[in-house]
Order: C-alpha cells, then structure tokens, then sequence
C-alpha cells in the first residue's frame, strides 16, 4: 500500500522558517513528478511547488524565491524549505504525485502568525 506522511509543519512569525517532510512507503518517489499543495480554509486546494523525475522545479508565483522544493532518493523523502513565510502562507500542506496521485495523507498544519 502506497502511502505518504507529511511533517515539519508548526507556528512561526512572519519571516521565519519551516522545513516540510514528505515521506513515502510503496512507490519511489522520484517514479513520477511529485509536488508539494496546501489548502487554506475555506479555499481549494493549490499546487505550491512540483519536481520531476528528472530534479526540475517549479513554483506558483506566489512562492517564487521563498520555497525550495527538494527530493532525497536514498530516503524516499521530499522537501519544501519554506523561507520568508507570511501569514497567507498559513494552511495545510499535503503531498501527492501529479500523475498517478495516492489518497491524500493527513497533511501538516503551517500557521504563520505573530
């Protein structure tokens, strides 16, 4: 069974630091591109950041020069090293592949506040 765990979310203060976990059991990671979204409430749910199997990033506008998207393929892990965070970055954060998505983990929780 294919599953994924998200982790590293928490509290910060405007212009701070998180660095997000996505771990994977059942499938590698790097088998198809892979991205990192997030869901505000009561807002659908948008694609942050994605990595290819061959290592290209991209990003919504939104996060451009803040978020690093990364993937570790010893540890069938991924990563969002999220910088400057602001308040509207606040929501859940989930991963999932693009092509081929599993059902969705249980997220982890991004609250940037002051």
């Amino acid at each position: 069974q294919v599953q994924l765990v998200e982790s590293g979310g928490g509290l910060v203060q405007p212009g701070g630091s998180l660095r997000l976990s996505c771990a994977a059991s059942g499938r590698a990671l790097s088998m198809y591109t892979m991205a990192w979204y997030r869901q505000a409430p009561e807002k659908q749910r948008e694609l942050v950041a994605q990595i290819t199997r061959s290592s290209n990033t991209n990003y919504v506008d939104s996060v451009k020069g803040r978020f690093t998207i990364s993937r570790d393929n010893a540890k069938n892990t991924m990563y969002l090293q999220m910088n400057s965070l602001k308040p509207e970055d606040t929501a859940v954060y989930y991963c999932n592949w693009i092509v081929a998505p599993v059902s969705w983990g249980q997220g982890t929780q991004v609250t940037v506040s002051s």
